[in-house]
């Protein structure tokens, strides 16, 4: 069975740091384009970052180039999305996604699977 879980979040000082996961069972990430998405209560679900089947190439979205960084580790079967310079409306659930193509899209409704989301709370 084909799972994603997230893990990672938490509460933390504006211009703090997270660093959220996502490990799979059941199949192999390499072979999947990943993508991170987060949901702030009342909003739609908004594309933050994603990575490349196999090659590994990355995209963000522009409220958080330079930022987070997205990185996956096939040994572990897990990616990673590190959040930096944490800001109030970063405050969010996030979710990771899994879709079977090699080019990943900042876009929910090409992804196939998703985790259940961990909680992202920016606050002083």
């Amino acid at each position: 069975q084909l799972q994603l879980v997230e893990s990672g979040g938490g509460l933390v000082q504006p211009g703090g740091s997270l660093t959220l996961s996502c490990a799979a069972s059941g199949f192999t990430l390499d072979y999947y384009a990943i993508g991170w998405f987060r949901q702030a209560p009342g909003k739609e679900r908004e594309g933050v970052s994603c990575i490349n089947a196999y090659d590994g190439s990355t995209n963000y979205a522009d409220s958080v180039k330079g930022r987070f960084t997205i990185s996956r580790d096939n040994a572990k079967n897990t990616v990673y999305l590190q959040l930096n310079s944490l800001k109030f409306e970063d405050t969010a659930i996030y979710y990771c996604a899994a879709d079977l193509t090699v080019r990943c899209m900042l876009v929910a409704g090409a992804y196939d699977y998703w985790g259940q989301g961990t909680q992202v709370t920016v606050s002083s």
